[in-house]
């Protein structure tokens, strides 16, 4: 839970007009309190058992309270549940043709109908935005725009705030499928300028940067850095784990409309065992006349989603690639497609001793590595399966990079200079997500 005994307050001024943005930027560094701030915010990262949904805890409203929100990589902003009693003294729906309707993009305006009275979420006289919600593929064009408080974490017992930080407010018909307790997403799309890592960055403390490191486990929290760095964890020694990454770059898909906002690289091959996977890699780009096609990564998809065609191949060099002891059996659960009995399969300080598989970037130095611990997922006590779905992805991506496949990872967005980092398993540096460093405020 959040402690909201310490905080450090931005004061920020009044909108007017478009240098009100500029000004915010300076005003951020007048501060109500002596504490010297971090350059880098701590969002810890907990594993939903039931729906494998990632969720983060951020405190709003007046009085503060705690709110959790599903993590949504490519979201267009934080956006909140109205309709579970939103009360706070501080909420400012954004009123139609201000500032604030154009700074974050509003694509209509108008008044509120269907409620029997005003409340938060349904105003007269406001602006929306597109509220979305991945899991059940849907978007909400009425999603009001507002300001209220938000603090989030940074170092143990102090939290960042900001008194107008600027989100969505929904109806309940957006919320289907999230995890228990859990009323709205907190969106890190990289084009809107309303997400989470953009409007941080107005304050100049605060780089165009952030990193994601989830943890495999629902007993232990990752965590999402955002600023510059370091991002530290131990191992036992304290060590900087972005000093050593893979770069590759951030790719915008100019077709995506919606979105827009969602990460794409550029996976050029993938290589099992060494060995590149003969498949059609006209799949691997993104068509330049319907944006289908290429490679998104993807916090709300629990399994690395392959197109058919894709995933067939990667199956059959997998299972080329198995010792011959290890015994194929019936997969015990329709979402997977290759299963395995545990019996013959070694355990290593990385999960099991299965090959590993390269999605090779923009050039074949450049890979990202996958071992078994983010390969295979232990369906039964003694079956394991090939932690990848195949499915028609005739209109989407060929390729959804999901969570498990990102476990005890880090990877780095550096939207300013729109590029993606990417560590390997952290196994490999004796150390896992769950052991960040949240102490350091330089």
């Amino acid at each position: 839970m959040l402690s909201f005994s310490s905080m450090v307050t931005f004061k920020l001024p009044l909108f007017s007009n478009y240098t009100f943005f500029f000004l915010l930027s300076l005003s951020l560094l007048s501060l109500c309190s002596a504490e010297v701030l971090p350059t880098t915010l701590y969002l810890p990262v907990s594993k939903d058992s039931s729906t494998l949904q990632y969720i983060t805890v951020i405190g709003q409203r007046t009085p503060l309270i705690s709110v959790k929100l599903t993590v949504h990589l490519g979201g267009i902003s934080l956006w909140v549940d109205c309709d579970r009693g939103y009360n706070s003294s501080t909420y400012q729906p954004a009123r139609c043709n201000s500032t604030l309707c154009s700074f974050a993009r509003s694509h209509s305006c108008g008044d509120c109908l269907f409620k029997p009275q005003l409340q938060p979420g349904c105003n007269n006289n406001t602006c929306y935005n597109w509220g979305e919600n991945p899991l059940i593929n849907t978007y909400m064009d009425r999603a009001e725009i507002a300001e209220d408080v938000l603090a989030i974490g940074s170092t143990p017992g102090i939290l960042v705030t900001w008194p107008r930080f600027i989100f969505s407010c929904v109806n309940s018909s957006l919320s289907k499928d999230l995890a228990q307790g859990v009323t709205g997403i907190a969106g890190f799309g990289h084009q809107s300028p309303v997400s989470i890592p953009n409007q941080l960055a107005l304050d100049p403390r605060f780089a165009r940067k952030f990193g994601i490191c989830l943890s495999s486990s629902t007993s232990s929290r990752g965590v999402i850095f955002i600023g510059s760095g370091p991002y530290n964890f131990y191992n036992p020694k304290k060590v900087d784990i972005s000093n050593n990454l893979v770069y590759t770059k951030l790719i915008t898909n100019p077709r995506a409309f919606l979105q827009s906002s969602e990460y794409h690289i550029e996976v050029s091959s993938i290589r099992i065992a060494g060995k590149d996977v003969a498949l059609n890699k006209t799949l691997l780009s993104i068509n330049k006349r319907n944006g289908v096609g290429g490679t998104r990564i993807s916090t709300t998809t629990p399994f690395t989603i392959l197109d058919n065609s894709i995933y067939n191949a990667v199956k059959t060099a997998f299972l080329m690639a198995l010792p011959k002891n290890v015994t194929i059996v019936e997969p015990p659960m329709k979402q997977f497609g290759a299963c395995f009995s545990s019996k013959n399969i070694r355990s290593t300080n990385v999960g099991p001793d299965v090959p590993v598989i390269d999605f090779v970037l923009h050039k074949r130095s450049a890979y990202w590595r996958i071992y078994g611990a983010n390969s295979m997922v232990q369906v039964t006590k003694d079956v394991m399966c090939l932690a990848f779905v195949g499915e028609d992805q005739t209109w989407e991506p060929s390729i959804v990079i999901g969570g498990h496949q990102m476990e005890e990872n880090l990877l780095v967005f550096d939207l300013a200079r729109r590029r993606i980092g990417f560590s390997s398993s952290l196994k490999l540096q004796k150390t896992s997500c769950a052991n960040y460093d949240y102490t350091s405020k330089t």
